[in-house]
């Protein structure tokens, strides 16, 4: 075991020093964190009979900020430098934490002081400290500390267990990602692929010591070949490979077979709500959200769906007669459909995602983005170097507001690689609060996949690249920008779930708007402008197949709030079965048998949107409100973008979030700017 008295989680006092931690640092640190916190936990509730903010929720605060800010960086690296010897100690810890955390929740002594807390009026707790204390007493009755002893034992068993199933579901995801490769010698299987894609599996190869292209499942690789190669195998073989991973079909059928872990996580999840009174796991989850119950989700997920089928059924129709007619393909399956939609994009208006990168090298991108957000809140974000990073291509950034004040930080990491994560996402390195020698500056990790750089030329983005680097970097803005003093309402902690997607789909309207593509984008040899005529091919082809993207998504949302809502213990899962009513109810695609989607649907089983998964598409709803704004005042207005500062970005979470969307619009969100954006009808279909 390490002497912890040299353990580098036990020291940080500012950035975390990533390239000091071993994994032999993680498990003695977190024990004696959670060992001091339980001690003083215990010694404010003894010494104190008149509880107050002072006495103990500031404290309370403290306490937990201190394990998030050491638990942040092992989670982090978890997902981003995955070893085996980290991943043993990272499990090591989450029945740790899971117990500490539920046992939090179920302390008799800690519940009742609150409640006399938050019944002292004289008090007088500001809006941030009310929200904290209403919170808190909520969480306290989802923990169960309403329980009878032995149900509240099982409620803190249930816990542990379902927090090493997410792990293992992740986990299982990553390898069987991992594990999956082509090589490929023969350039006439690789027909049809654009040269960023075949340089990309040409460098891939080489770092591995072999000839010609290597082809993996992360996304840099499997995008184009599903898009561009004319070799139908290669597409099905590389479409069968990726959506079987983690499953009990495909290249690698039971090797890591997620099915019995989704029914575990759904057993477990059913039990707990059941424990604490809820009919099931979709209630309990909507008990923190905006969305009052699951037939309110539903019903707002089938009145889009009424209104998006009619256009998604001619968009599939198109692309079964463009196929038939162009290239005498009759015959589509799940493999062609991306093919010939990209040929149809192409036919149609003379564009791809392809024409779109050269004019989005990563410098202009990056440096374009952080010109929109000055313009909109009057911050500058300026590159701080030698900075202690985990990998050597992550960039590290200040943002100072007009007065020079620093107002927050962030890590970059841009680019797919092996022993990463999928998808893009942000989360919280270090959390704004106020402390004796001044504010603590919150800190967020930005982190992405996309194609990195190859050979000499800079890293080039698709245009759907840069919208995900705008929607990650809203969430990044979110968390730093917070005016919220207390850790657990700031930024983004305490947001309803349903309402955190705001910001980040919010920030991925300026990526279509000429007035700021004028300096997001430029060509990476020669700086010159989008052209005007590929701009107007570019918003003619927006919502090119808008439809079948909006009944995809209403799918995977439906799905989960379903999945959540109905599970029966006497039938079990019934994944397939429920995800077969939901396809016939709102897909107009229908994919082969051996599709296994679910097994690596990480969102449900193992981040944080099981039964929230609509919260994408609720969120939607106010952000294309929110930007219309922009647009009837101007992309660029300031009083606009200050006002979106302060209501929103500033707010964290402590205040209702329909109050402040209110505060900045003026009046309740309207689902018709979201169909305006999206080309669908405002008027549901007859």
């Amino acid at each position: 075991m390490t002497n912890n008295a040299h353990n580098p989680l036990l020291e940080m006092t500012g950035l975390p020093p990533f390239s000091a931690i071993r994994p032999e640092h993680i498990e003695p640190a977190i024990d004696q964190v959670l060992e001091q916190n339980r001690g003083e936990i215990k010694r404010l509730l003894a010494e104190n009979e008149h509880y107050t903010w002072d006495n103990l929720v500031q404290p309370l605060e403290d306490l937990g900020e201190r394990l998030s800010r050491l638990w942040s960086p092992v989670s982090h690296m978890h997902s981003v430098v995955n070893t085996e010897a980290l991943r043993q100690a990272y499990n090591a810890c989450l029945p740790k934490l899971s117990a500490y955390a539920t046992e939090l929740g179920q302390n008799t002594r800690l519940y009742e002081a609150f409640k006399a807390i938050a019944a002292d009026v004289p008090q007088r707790l500001d809006t941030a400290q009310r929200k904290i204390i209403d919170n808190s007493l909520r969480d306290f009755r989802l923990s169960g500390v309403d329980l009878p002893p032995a149900q509240r034992e099982r409620f803190k068993t249930i816990m542990q267990e379902l927090s090493q199933l997410h792990s293992s579901f992740e986990q299982h995801l990553l390898d069987a990602t991992d594990a999956w490769r082509k090589h490929i010698t023969d350039a006439r299987q690789l027909a049809g692929l654009p040269e960023s894609a075949l340089g990309l599996a040409r460098q891939t190869a080489a770092q591995e010591g072999l000839d010609g292209w290597l082809l993996k499942l992360e996304f840099p690789f499997y995008m184009p070949v599903i898009s561009y190669a004319d070799d139908r195998a290669l597409r099905q073989e590389m479409y069968t490979a990726y959506v079987t991973r983690a499953s009990d079909e495909g290249p690698h059928a039971g090797r890591w077979d997620n099915g019995p872990v989704m029914a575990q996580i759904l057993a477990r999840r059913h039990e707990a709500a059941q424990l604490l009174g809820f009919d099931s796991y979709a209630e309990y989850s909507l008990s923190t959200k905006m969305a009052t119950s699951p037939d309110q989700v539903i019903a707002f997920l089938e009145d889009l769906a009424a209104r998006s089928l009619p256009m998604a059924r001619r968009e599939l129709e198109e692309v079964r007669e463009y196929a038939g007619a162009h290239h005498g393909q009759t015959d589509l399956e799940a493999w062609d459909i991306a093919y010939y939609s990209e040929k149809l994009r192409q036919h149609t208006y003379a564009i791809s995602q392809e024409d779109l990168k050269p004019y989005f090298p990563e410098q202009r991108a990056v440096s374009g983005m952080f010109e929109v957000v000055r313009r909109l809140y009057d911050i500058t974000i300026n590159e701080r170097r030698e900075v202690d990073t985990w990998h050597p291509e992550v960039r590290f950034y200040e943002i100072r507001d007009r007065s020079g004040e620093l107002r927050g930080q962030f890590y970059l990491d841009l680019f797919a690689r092996s022993h990463k994560r999928g998808g893009a996402w942000m989360d919280d390195c270090i959390t704004r609060k106020r402390q004796a020698a001044g504010v603590q500056t919150p800190v967020a990790y930005l982190t992405c996949n996309f194609t990195p750089p190859v050979g000499q030329d800079p890293a080039l983005f698709t245009h759907n690249e840069v919208l995900t680097l705008f929607h990650e970097f809203g969430h990044g803005l979110h968390h730093m920008l917070t005016r919220v003093d207390y850790p657990s309402v700031a930024g983004i902690s305490g947001v309803p779930w349903d309402a955190v997607e705001l910001p980040s789909q919010f920030m991925e309207n300026w990526c279509w708007q000429r007035e700021a593509l004028a300096f997001i984008a430029g060509h990476y040899q020669t700086g010159e402008p989008l052209p005007p005529a590929l701009y107007d091919r570019m918003i003619a082809a927006r919502n090119f197949q808008s439809g079948l993207q909006m009944v995809r998504q209403l799918e995977f949302s439906l799905f989960d709030i379903r999945l959540h809502r109905e599970y029966d213990p006497a039938q079990g899962a019934r994944i397939y079965e429920l995800l077969d009513e939901v396809r016939q109810q709102v897909a107009v695609i229908r994919p082969p048998s051996f599709n296994r989607f679910p097994h690596s649907f990480s969102h449900i089983f193992a981040g944080g949107y099981a039964a929230g998964y609509y919260s994408y598409k609720w969120a939607e709803v106010l952000s294309a409100d929110a930007f219309a704004k922009f647009e009837e005042n101007g992309i660029f207005d300031r009083d606009t973008g200050m006002l979106f500062l302060s209501t929103i970005l500033e707010q964290g979470g402590s205040r209702d979030p329909m109050e402040l969307f209110i505060e900045f619009r003026g009046r309740e969100p309207s689902i018709d700017a979201l169909l305006l954006h999206s080309g669908i009808t405002a008027q549901p279909a007859p």
